[in-house]
């Protein structure tokens, strides 16, 4: 189901929590909400749409592609750049990564582990910032 986008910082800035089998139907609306904003949107977290659980969906060209309690093991490039969020106004001044590595659990919650670059990878960087509660 499309959701709202949750747009309120100090909602925004609480952490968030592992997910488990549970949360199987916020992945399904993450992927319909990320959908719904495909034209000005290509990655959602959990928060944005008011649930406090590691789940982030990601875009990749015509692929959605859901990462559930993802972790970054490896990062390698590091540059600065300017982002923005569907959830906040405006630009803002980030650090990420060229290359990434990622543990995480598929929407069927079996293990996986991927490599990322460029583009797939900053988005995956700016979503997982979102567990933190650090506003991008």
């Amino acid at each position: 189901m499309v959701k709202q986008i949750v747009r309120d910082p100090l909602f925004l800035q609480q952490k968030s929590e592992p997910a488990t089998e549970a949360d199987k139907q916020v992945i399904i609306d993450l992927v319909d909400t990320l959908k719904a904003n495909s034209d000005r949107c290509v990655g959602m977290a959990a928060n944005m749409i008011g649930v406090k659980k590691q789940i982030i969906v990601v875009a990749a060209g015509p692929f959605i592609f859901p990462m559930v309690n993802p972790v970054i093991t490896k990062r390698s490039g590091k540059y600065e750049t300017e982002e923005s969020c569907l959830s906040l106004d405006g630009v803002r001044p980030c650090t990420r990564y060229q290359e990434i590595e990622v543990d995480y659990l598929d929407q069927n919650f079996k293990k996986q582990h991927g490599k990322y670059k460029d583009f797939t990878a900053q988005i995956i960087q700016h979503e997982i910032q979102h567990f933190s509660g650090d506003l991008i």
